[in-house]
């Protein structure tokens, strides 16, 4: 008999005419599905009103309008004692679901995928490192610590895992490109905090083609730019391959990432990644990866730079070694059920 797992998550899912969930962030999609083959899973997440574009399927979904029908919710399946809990980030949602759990000594995992005081930061203001940094104190006591980053971790013990959305599909039938026609892409959020309103003001007065690929609905410029264009994409059996392998260079303007899975994504398709200052530490050991000012000289200088050596570096993009989908369900099913 599996285990029962909640997974709960600050992320809003939205509830179609025919039953169906959706949600933007595709983690909540993989994560839930790529456990249930292991466990009885059951998703605790925020109600939107909004349409969102990925479906999520597992069986049992809760949506909730306020934070006490959340809360309720939670309350109800302690039940079962042998059930098992993990917190998808710490945010005012997640971080009053993990006092519950701690007052009522359940055994809850917190999986921390992104680095939230430089987000707080970015949305809130100077307040906003301070803010996090009280749910976090607070919220990893009693919790076992999962992270994408070890740096996430702060010191403290925990388990550091690999995201990823790749298949063998990433890999196979590269696409080549014509370099001389300068394609730029981003795929994410239109959210201030993924500096994408930034790039747009860098780009906004040049000659570089921009394509921003969001998942989610309704989002539109408020502006509209002769060399920028906005789509919004349903990314079905990885249909955005096509998109990746359509551009010759991908543009990551985050203020703050952890481990960014389009980044790998451009990767698997050969294609170069750019990045500013703020998240230089993204690189790591990746080859193809270049990082630059957030200022259009800088960027500039960067594109030309890879323009002229693109093939050389295409070579070393393909030595690069990729975590995959694979890898990481199991790292967090061992973690998790071990």
């Amino acid at each position: 008999m599996k285990n029962k797992l909640f997974i709960i998550s600050n992320e809003s899912v939205y509830l179609d005419e025919n039953n169906k969930f959706f949600c933007d962030n595709i983690e909540l999609k993989s994560i839930p599905e790529g456990l249930s083959n292991y466990s009885n899973i059951s998703l605790i997440a925020r109600y939107s009103k909004k349409i969102r574009s990925i479906r999520i399927n597992i069986g049992q979904i809760s949506t909730f309008k306020n934070i006490f029908s959340y809360l309720i919710s939670i309350f109800k399946s302690f039940g079962d004692k042998n059930s098992k809990y993990l917190i998808i980030s710490l945010s005012p949602y997640t971080f009053l679901a993990s006092l519950l759990l701690k007052f009522f000594s359940k055994h809850h995992f917190i999986y921390l995928r992104s680095d939230g005081y430089q987000e707080y930061k970015s949305i809130l203001g100077v307040s906003g490192p301070f803010i996090y940094n009280f749910f976090y104190k607070i919220g990893i006591l009693k919790a076992k610590l999962i992270a994408c980053r070890k740096h996430l971790l702060k010191n403290n013990n925990g388990k550091v895992v690999y995201p990823s959305q790749l298949s063998d599909k990433w890999f196979e039938d590269l696409k080549n490109i014509n370099p001389d026609k300068i394609k730029l892409l981003y795929i994410g959020r239109v959210r201030v905090e993924k500096g994408i309103f930034s790039l747009i003001n860098i780009l906004r007065d040049t000659n570089f083609s921009l394509t921003i690929v969001t998942s989610e609905k309704n989002v539109v410029l408020k502006e509209k730019f002769k060399n920028i264009n906005l789509m919004n994409f349903e990314n079905n059996n990885d249909a955005i391959i096509d998109i990746y392998d359509n551009h010759s260079i991908f543009i990551l303007p985050s203020y703050t990432e952890a481990h960014p899975q389009v980044l790998d994504e451009a990767l698997a398709r050969c294609r170069p990644v750019i990045v500013f200052k703020e998240i230089d530490h993204v690189v790591r050991d990746r080859e193809g990866v270049f990082v630059c000012e957030r200022n259009l000289k800088s960027l500039e200088n960067l594109i030309n730079y890879i323009n002229n050596n693109y093939k050389n570096i295409l070579t070393k993009i393909k030595t690069n070694n990729l975590p995959t989908k694979k890898n990481f369900i199991n790292e967090l099913r061992k973690i998790i059920f071990n």
